[in-house]
């Protein structure tokens, strides 16, 4: 894909909340760790099941110990369930939880089976001794004793503990159940929790090295037109959202699932009338989870599309200070962020509102499920058909079923923001690599370079470079000038392969440079360019940019450019360099660049304009060394100043993307063409500026006055009566004419080498940018 037009707008994709193929690729980083993922989500369901259990434990305590276990019905006949006792006069003692619960329901909606529950004392029992003591309160049946639940509360308390002690033994062992369960819950929680995020991390360390790697070999065409913030954005914050669905949501999912199944089948075992009307709010949940999942995926999106612009302006602003606070722009600024910002907040506020209101009405249809269950449940305890200790767990599991589909509906809020986070990244990752040739090795490169007829354009028509063709010798020091635009930082970027040509070829030692790898043809250049870029790190990480050269060959090529004033900073060569460099002057920055390049020992040395912006004193420290650093290398040499470029062996003059000119500096001089013309406008220039018998700044003090007489510099104007004067900056009559010859002339008889150059197109209007 080209990507031309979704990197603009990449931070607002939004997508599908699932995505199949989405899925599947991103479960591919997933693969490694498969059997951590498997233990998590088996950890996660032994945790539900535990907490499917516990409500159950305190039922069996309410119903089988805390609850009085017997009943008397009225029936014409024996029961043939509960383990009755005849009382006489067709009343029977049964044992309620032994009855089936349709025939209890039956007893009870004839009037056969009251609420009021005893305890049974059989006549021979050791408890019996107990009962006759207390006859006022035990009622005498055939076959023992039976005690209601409000003689039970008039017992002594040694009684009662005396006769409840098999109870209360069993209350003591369902309390250790319940102990041991919560704590292997706390447990196995801790260990679920570790594995799920050791998961998740790994995940992510292995899709930030994968996307970064893949960053790495993308194209400089693709950084052209891509935000850094955006990229920035991709490496952290969308990894940490596809983390989240798989630490926080896929694995939760099995276990909501599994707790909402687990709780049907439970509550549908315990009392399915019950369940029945529980079930009736389900409509409403789903109802209000599809008006949620709607109204966040909105809410959602702005957020999104917010935070992109809050991102990218505070990267340019921080970026830019410098430019804001010169020009006093900080009230501007401020105001821009101000609108920007404010936006971001009512796009949050949106979003808080939808949670907001979802949030409180899952509550009240949760807490209203349990008012039915109470009231509903409630009527059945009272008529004896269901038991206090069902009717309590039953709360507890509808308290436990709306959980999950709280969950469910807020995870398709991170299970969306997942799948946007994905299909930005696999967009960046699915980028078409820069080629890297076809792996043929440049291990000992001469240095020849070849251009033949190359013509090239970063958007298509808009033409840089037209059909130039020029060729370099090993060893051999070329000079490239001409006006701004004219194609000379783009011949370097060609050579170095940083954009791929359109037409013609370019060779290194008679060899397409397509045709070799990648890191070995530019392992055999080193580039000085005008903006230094330095790193966070020391000095010393800097030259050698982390490599392995050594720290002794690395404080040599330092020295060797005269950088000695690293020697005199407090830590030296290991002082810590802050970002990009801004506690060291332009100069500074400058002389480490050049021992960049001395260290990497390049067979082809590019400078680009290299010392443009170093003063005169730091130039001429550069001059002393440049020509040892230039020795034995290829040498292409871009330049404002020409003084820097006077010993280079062949100047290549271009105008408008052609070369028109080529030879050395007294040659072309002699020619008296476009380069005589810049070299004497620049000189003009300087005498401008300094006045003229002044002193004048490098370019000007190294160049020849016989050639260039001062009186062709411009027109000189006096402006008062005192008699000072001044040198229009506007080229002189003398020049006018040389550039009108020149056009007039055919390019051929411009070049004083045999090389042939491209005519020239259209007119050089005397630019004075360089």
């Amino acid at each position: 894909m080209n990507g031309h037009g979704h990197h603009g707008h990449d931070d607002e994709i939004l997508g599908k909340a699932f995505d199949l193929r989405l899925m599947r690729r991103l479960l591919r980083f997933l693969t490694p760790y498969r059997a951590l993922f498997a233990v998590s989500v088996l950890l996660t369901l032994f945790l539900a099941g535990i907490q499917l259990v516990i409500p159950y434990i305190t039922k069996a305590a309410i119903d089988s110990y805390m609850t009085l276990p017997r009943a008397i019905v009225t029936l014409s006949e024996a029961p043939t369930q509960g383990e009755p006792v005849d009382l006489g006069d067709g009343r029977y003692l049964v044992t309620v939880a032994a009855v089936d619960p349709e025939l209890r329901r039956a007893w009870e909606g004839s009037g056969s089976l009251p609420a009021e529950r005893y305890y049974w004392v059989e006549e021979n029992d050791d408890q019996s001794a107990l009962a006759e003591r207390h006859p006022a309160l035990f009622l005498s049946v055939p076959g023992g004793f039976i005690i209601g639940q409000e003689g039970l509360s008039q017992l002594p308390q040694r009684d009662l503990t005396e006769l409840r002690g098999g109870a209360i033994a069993g209350i003591l062992r369902l309390a250790a159940i319940f102990f041991v369960a919560l704590l292997s819950r706390f447990l196995f929680g801790v260990l679920q929790v570790y594995v799920l995020q050791y998961t998740g991390q790994r995940v992510m360390y292995d899709m930030r090295r994968g996307l970064f790697r893949h960053i790495l070999r993308l194209p400089v065409r693709f950084f052209d037109r891509t935000a850094v913030g955006r990229l920035v954005t991709r490496a952290t914050n969308d990894v940490a959202a596809i983390n989240e669905m798989f630490t926080t949501m896929l694995v939760n999912l099995f276990r909501d699932a599994f707790l909402v199944i687990g709780v049907m089948i439970v509550m549908f075992n315990l009392e399915w009338r019950l369940a029945l009307v529980v079930l009736a709010l389900f409509p409403i949940i789903v109802l209000a989870a599809w008006r949620f999942r709607n109204r966040v995926r909105v809410a959602y999106r702005e957020v999104r599309r917010r935070i992109a612009q809050l991102n990218a302006y505070l990267q340019e602003s921080i970026s830019g200070m410098r430019i804001i606070q010169v020009f006093v722009q900080e009230r501007q600024a401020n105001e821009r962020f101000l609108g920007i910002n404010r936006k971001k907040y009512e796009a949050d506020m949106r979003q808080l509102l939808t949670f907001a209101v979802f949030r409180p009405l899952m509550s009240f249809l949760s807490s209203f499920a349990v008012a039915l269950v109470v009231w509903y449940g409630g009527l059945n305890v009272l008529r004896g058909s269901l038991s206090l200790g069902a009717l309590t767990a039953f709360i507890q599991y509808v308290r436990m079923l709306f959980e999950p589909i709280l969950h469910l509906s807020e995870g398709y809020n991170v299970l969306q923001a997942a799948m946007a986070s994905s299909e930005r990244i696999f967009l960046l990752m699915d980028e078409e690599e820069e080629p890297r040739g076809d792996g043929r090795s440049l291990d000992d490169a001469e240095g020849r370079i070849e251009f033949r007829d190359v013509s090239f354009a970063y958007n298509e028509g808009e033409w840089i470079l037209k059909n130039v063709s020029f060729s370099v010798a090993p060893g051999e020091r070329v000079a490239i000038v001409g006006p701004t635009g004219s194609g000379k930082t783009t011949i370097i970027r060609i050579l170095l392969r940083l954009y791929p040509i359109q037409e013609g070829e370019i060779l290194l030692d008679g060899v397409p440079i397509e045709d070799y790898d990648l890191a070995a043809l530019r392992s055999q250049m080193a580039v000085v360019l005008q903006d230094v870029f330095l790193f966070s790190g020391d000095i010393l990480d800097n030259i050698r940019l982390r490599s392995e050269i050594p720290e002794e060959e690395a404080i040599a090529a330092a020295r060797f450019v005269s950088a000695d004033f690293v020697e005199g900073l407090p830590d030296g060569y290991h002082t810590e360099v802050k970002e990009r460099g801004v506690t060291l002057s332009v100069g500074e920055r400058q002389l480490l660049s050049f021992a960049r390049a001395v260290a990497f020992d390049p067979r082809i040395l590019v400078l680009d304009e290299a010392t443009a912006s170093i003063d005169s004193h730091t130039e001429s420290l550069i001059q002393r060394s440049l020509h040892r650093i230039m020795e034995g290398r290829t040498s292409v040499v871009i330049a404002h100043r020409l003084s820097t470029i006077r010993e280079a062996d062949k100047i290549l003059v271009l105008h408008k993307g052609r070369l028109v000119e080529q030879g050395t500096h007294d040659e072309l001089l002699q020619l008296g063409g476009l380069y005589a013309a810049l070299h004497s406008l620049q000189y003009a220039e300087a005498e401008t500026a300094f006045g003229p018998g002044s002193s004048t700044p490098t370019s000007s003090r190294h160049s020849p006055t016989a050639t260039t007489p001062r009186s062709r510099s411009g027109a000189s104007r006096c402006r008062s009566a005192s008699g000072s004067c001044y040198r229009s900056p506007v080229p002189s009559r003398s020049i006018r004419r040389s550039l009108s010859s020149m056009r007039r002339r055919p390019a051929s008889t411009r070049t004083p080498r045999a090389s042939s150059s491209a005519p020239s197109t259209g007119s050089w209007k005397g630019e004075r940018r360089w």
